[in-house]
Formats: structure tokens, C-alpha cells, sequence
């Protein structure tokens, strides 16, 4: 099993950045990717980046591409999310995912973290 705590979350003026952190804990070893999926109010959610834990190779749609960036500490067994230029289409709730070994599905989610953009 494998838990996932977000934090970062908040509240921003359009155009500001916010760095989401996303803890692993438990069986860290059989993490194959991690990834970041955000939900706005009355829409489905949708993936935005991943990285896969041992290369650190990472995948982001053309959609965030040029704001978000996504990056691990191994230290740390955190995966960061950095977003910059933010919209107020960006007000979502932000979800941490991770791809255990062995599988191809994000099968372990985090509660979620607030984002609102706003001003």
C-alpha cells in the first residue's frame, strides 16, 4: 500500500505560481510513475504530468506544458508540481496519483488540495 499526502495548495492572484507537494509513504518501492490530475468544479478530472520514479522521465500534455513543470525528490519520496502564469481556469482541486509496479493504472490517489486563482 502505498499513501499519498498533498499540500501547497491555496489561494492566488492570476498570473502568480504555487508549488504542490505530494508525500509518498508506505511501499515506496513498488511505485512505478506518480502523476498529477487536477478536477474543476462540474468537470471530469483530468491528468496533467507525471514522472516516472527510477529515470525521473517526465510527461506533461501540450495543454500546461509551457506553465507546469513536474519533478521528484527520492530523498524525500516526494513528487513536486510546479505551476507558474496561473488562470483562473486553473482553479481545480489537485490530486496525487502513483502507478504501482507491475501496472499501468494510477490505482493510489491523495485526498486532494485546493487551488483557486483568483483576485
Amino acid at each position: 500500500q502505498v499513501q499519498l499526502v498533498e499540500s501547497g495548495g491555496g489561494l492566488v492572484q492570476p498570473g502568480g505560481s504555487l508549488r504542490l507537494s505530494c508525500a509518498a509513504s508506505g511501499s515506496i518501492f513498488s511505485i512505478n510513475a506518480m502523476g498529477w490530475f487536477r478536477q474543476a468544479p462540474g468537470k471530469e478530472r483530468v491528468f496533467i504530468a507525471s514522472i516516472r520514479w527510477s529515470s525521473g522521465n517526465t510527461f506533461i500534455p501540450d495543454s500546461v506544458q509551457d506553465r507546469f513543470t513536474i519533478s521528484r525528490d527520492e530523498d524525500k519520496n516526494t513528487v513536486y508540481l510546479q505551476m507558474n502564469s496561473l488562470t483562473a481556469e486553473d482553479t481545480a482541486v489537485y490530486y496525487c496519483a502513483a502507478v504501482p509496479a507491475g501496472r499501468l493504472v494510477f490505482d493510489y490517489w491523495g485526498q486532494g488540495t485546493q487551488v483557486t486563482v483568483s483576485s
